[in-house]
């Protein structure tokens, strides 16, 4: 079932992303060469609480941490860890924040220093694929407008969507109802209604589609071993015009 949000509690979402968001920030300053995903870890824990909210990933299904940090050829729930980051590299950082009951969670991919230009539009690509779904996330159109955006753009570019995860509903939990796939044709799915609150969340690898989980049993990496990008935001359907992107500083 999809549970639309009153407006008291799409401001708690808003305040929730905002501080994601603002973490979000934080970490990108803090990503270089030798940094560890343990410290940036505890950047975003410490700043999460610092404004009264509640990381929302740490213990959720057992995961052991408040960030993923995903490198590479790493496509989600990469577990921080003592890894030392190389310039060079590419890092996905996917936060999540409670605040009132309610959740807000976004994510980015940032380059570590400098970055090779192919590496550089898979990255461009992916973040262009998301706000092409957003731009479909508007009273009236299926929920299946916003997956084929992203997977029109993503393909045309020549990389592959991920398949085996999806965004998602959010609200009083992490992950409600309606699974939102970054893949699909056009006009399937539910109809948009104002009130719906949606995490839209391309990952785009720069060979084929198909991941594997590793035996830490989060950390999901490309089956090819090629590179993946990640961006999300948190959205809600407003009752006319575009969607507001509560994650969004």
């Amino acid at each position: 079932m999809i549970i639309l949000k009153t407006p008291d509690e799409i401001a708690l979402m808003a305040q929730a992303s905002r501080i994601v968001a603002e973490t979000l920030i934080l970490l990108k300053q803090a990503v270089r060469a030798g940094v560890t995903t343990d410290e940036l870890d505890r950047i975003a824990e410490e700043a999460i609480r610092a404004k009264g909210a509640t990381p929302a990933f740490k213990g959720y299904r057992g995961y052991p941490k408040t960030l993923c940090a995903s490198v590479n050829e790493q496509v989600v729930h990469g577990i921080p860890s003592k890894r030392k980051l190389k310039d060079g590299d590419i890092i996905g950082l996917d936060l999540g924040a409670i605040v009132g009951g309610f959740y807000g969670d976004s994510a980015v991919t940032v380059a570590v220093g400098r970055i090779d230009e192919a590496t550089a539009a898979l990255v461009r690509v992916t973040e262009e694929a998301l706000y092409l779904g957003i731009q479909q996330a508007v009273v009236g159109n299926r929920l299946t407008d916003i997956s084929h955006a992203i997977q029109r753009h993503v393909e045309a570019a020549g990389y592959s969507v991920v398949t085996e995860f999806v965004g998602h509903g959010i609200g009083r939990q992490l992950h409600e109802e309606p699974q939102v796939p970054n893949y699909g044709r056009p006009g399937q799915g539910p109809r948009l209604q104002p009130g719906m609150v949606l995490a839209i969340e391309p990952m785009v690898n720069m060979g084929g589609s198909a991941v594997r989980v590793l035996d830490d049993r989060w950390t999901a990496v490309t089956a090819d071993g090629s590179l993946s990008a990640h961006f999300e935001h948190t959205i809600t359907i407003q009752p006319d015009g575009p969607a507001r992107v509560l994650s969004q500083v």
